[in-house]
């Protein structure tokens, strides 16, 4: 053992104030460490170093695992908005198990006296204070056998079918678990309608997968789904058309043949390399950058164009053309995706309209007709989509003939 952690040569005494001494120090520390993160958030000191968020920060650069990532980041976020946390956790007041509970109810009206309040509280007192302060409704009551198997132990864990009535725990929906080096144990919750193609695709594919092996199933699908990603990622084909290139009057549009070698070339992942040399390691939300800016004359040429995540092309965006300058841009194009989502809303509303004006069946069955009636005599209409409604019912109605006080179908040639 390294002698530094060797206590036994040391007296009690001296071991308890070492003890008291280091956990003071610890706290400090956290605190500190809470006030960098916050800074290197705020101020997205995470782009030069070549990572594409905090998270991947502090995992990568910080060497911190996940789940405790996740907790300084919040906590960091929360001290940020009401810096009396940062002496809190300093003088050991709040511990950060507190600070991301106590997240989501601070406001400027209640942080201080909440923080107050959860001073020197344990996790689960805490939690019985925020219960005390903002109770929740019930949760739905969900009963298992307690002598269901583990996951790995289970029954015909790949059977498909599932009992009508079965209720499944809201929690842990998505659950990967590596089982050895070629293999790994999904559970997850599907649609009904997923659930239908999932049987349906077993069906189709009959003896050539082992029954109930919804794995090979899915393993097949999800082959040809990234080959469908990847043609219209970066026009990945096996038959690539060479020296032919689609003319586009868009001087930002990059042409297949470009994308595949740049995406070939780049590995599939960000090209930002930091000062000291550490290249991004992001590899999804990759997006095609002109090396020379459009505006400045960039063309769509393999030398011209590389990859960068989302994060470091608005970066290097920010970085030419100023931050404010890009911070306009992003709220117009917000702006702009907002009004034409509401357009296309607006139209849909209005289209649905105007087919239930067209739409007789309703109307017929306003008069007392029942849905079989109201469907035949509605065909009647199909020669005529686009003339009023009036007329619609008036032909719609031609289908039936009055008997006494009492309306019948009509029985003539050529009626519904």
């Amino acid at each position: 053992m390294n002698r530094r952690y060797a206590r036994l040569h040391l007296s009690p005494e001296v071991v308890l104030r070492s003890a008291r001494t280091n956990a003071g120090r610890e706290r400090t520390s956290t605190a500190d460490l809470l006030a960098d993160l916050a800074d290197i958030d705020e101020r997205k000191h995470y782009l030069p170093a070549a990572y594409p968020s905090m998270l991947a920060y502090c995992k990568g650069e910080l060497q911190l695992w996940e789940q405790a990532a996740l907790k300084r980041i919040r906590a960091a976020r929360t001290a940020r908005r009401f810096p009396a946390i940062f002496e809190a956790v300093a003088a050991g007041r709040l511990h950060l198990a507190a600070v991301v509970m106590l997240a989501p109810h601070l406001t400027e009206d209640t942080a201080e006296e909440l923080l107050s309040a959860a001073a020197h509280k344990s996790k689960a007192e805490v939690e019985r204070l925020l219960a005390q302060r903002f109770p929740r409704a019930d949760v739905l009551a969900w009963v298992a056998p307690a002598s269901s198997p583990p996951l790995g132990e289970q029954h015909a864990p790949a059977h498909v079918e599932v009992s009508p009535g079965t209720v499944a725990p809201v929690h842990d929906v998505v659950r990967v678990t590596p089982l050895s080096t070629q293999s790994y144990a999904v559970q997850f919750t599907m649609s009904q309608e997923a659930h239908e193609h999932l049987r349906y695709a077993q069906a189709l594919l009959g003896c050539r997968v082992r029954p109930r092996d919804i794995g090979e199933v899915v393993e097949q699908a999800l082959a040809v789904f990234v080959a469908h990603l990847e043609k219209g990622k970066f026009a990945a084909t096996t038959k690539p058309r060479h020296g032919h290139r689609r003319s586009s009057s868009d001087p930002r549009h990059v042409p297949a043949c470009v994308r595949r070698a740049v995406w070939e070339r780049d590995g599939g992942q960000c090209t930002f390399v930091s000062e000291d040399g550490h290249r991004c390691p992001a590899d999804a939300d990759l997006e095609f950058d002109h090396v020379l800016e459009v505006a400045r004359g960039g063309e769509a040429t393999v030398e011209g164009i590389r990859l960068l995540c989302r994060a470091h092309n608005q970066h290097a965006a920010e970085r030419t053309f100023g931050s404010e300058f890009m911070r306009h841009k992003r709220i117009a194009a917000a702006e702009a995706r907002a009004a034409a989502k509401a357009r296309a809303a607006a139209e849909r509303a209005a289209a649905a309209e105007r087919a239930r004006e067209k739409d007789v069946v309703p109307w017929l069955r306003g008069l007392g007709f029942s849905a079989a009636e109201a469907r035949r005599a509605a065909e009647r209409c199909e020669g005529i989509p686009d003339a009023p409604l009036e007329e619609r019912v008036r032909v719609a109605l031609t289908c039936f003939r009055v008997r006494g006080t009492r309306t019948v179908p009509a029985t003539c040639p050529g009626a519904c």
